[in-house]
């Protein structure tokens, strides 16, 4: 593979073969959300200049997870495709004014061509009960989207009709099981997006709350698709920055996102990402359709 980095925060260090995109003047403007006008210019850019293929993007922290949205948007010429979210959020979570990175998973699900969304790895609050009335519920009613959780009471689910959506396991191992048990029984295409937040901080660090899987965790659903993924990304970096937009501040609050990180504390975790993007890279390789 030649990874595509959309090098927006500085956050991928050097990968083999790799080709960079330089966005680093629109940080501001894409980080953690941005207006459906600005979506539009990214998609028209990477049209332009990075016309798709099957290669893995590597999108920087995890602020910028909506940008997987063009991303798949793009891969229409397979047919029809599932897509594949390894994530510790559902980023299903209701938002006005545009699109962000707890959001965009709708906006996938409306693609004519897109078969299922499956969120694999949530341990987030973000399914519970006190946060129900937030998640999107249409796209879990259709049936399109399902939740893929460990440990998470969704009894909740139950209550609005949507139980079918949800898959709820005691452990990881279990979760990974089933999973690659059903990726298996499957012949279709994928599109596999990788969020690092879904790994133990036992793993690696990144500036959200995380999950519980382990590495061997990830590796087993994606070889479960050997010769099946047309393209993948990659985000859940370790970058930090302070918002000029009020409104950002205020959601990045509100999210309980860890925004003080230090100099130090990026520099010590970087090393683990870099070292988990050289395996998820290597993975998705291995896996992708000839």
């Amino acid at each position: 593979m030649n990874p595509l980095v959309l090098d927006i925060d500085g956050s991928v260090g050097d990968l083999p073969g790799a080709h960079r995109l330089d966005l680093r003047e629109h940080h501001e403007t894409l980080r953690l959300g941005c207006s459906m006008p600005r979506m539009r210019w990214l998609a028209d850019k990477l049209d332009r200049v990075a016309p798709a293929s099957g290669d893995t993007t590597m999108l920087g922290s995890g602020d910028f997870h909506h940008l997987s949205w063009p991303l798949i948007a793009r891969q229409n010429r397979h047919g029809q495709i599932r897509v594949l979210v390894f994530d510790n959020h559902p980023d299903n979570m209701r938002f006005i004014g545009g699109v962000h990175c707890g959001s965009w998973v709708r906006r996938v699900t409306a693609l004519p061509f897109v078969s299922q969304v499956d969120v694999v790895g949530i341990t987030s609050s973000d399914i519970g009960a006190s946060h129900a009335w937030e998640n999107y519920l249409r796209p879990l009613w259709s049936g399109k989207l399902r939740y893929w959780s460990i440990g998470v009471d969704t009894a909740w689910s139950r209550w609005v009709g949507a139980s079918r959506a949800f898959r709820g396991f005691a452990n990881a191992d279990a979760l990974v099981d089933a999973l690659v048990t059903e990726l298996r029984a499957s012949s279709q295409a994928a599109y596999v997006s990788v969020d690092k937040d879904v790994f133990s901080a036992e793993v690696l660090r990144t500036n959200w709350d995380q999950g519980v899987m382990r590495a061997h965790h990830v590796d087993a659903a994606i070889a479960a698709l050997h010769g099946r993924v047309v393209a993948s990304d990659i985000t859940g970096e370790v970058s930090s920055h302070h918002y000029r937009t009020a409104w950002k501040r205020w959601v990045s609050a509100g999210d309980g996102q860890d925004a003080g990180l230090s100099d130090a504390q990026i520099a010590a975790w970087r090393p683990d990402q870099h070292r988990m993007n050289v395996q998820l890279v290597d993975w998705l390789a291995q896996a992708r359709r000839v």
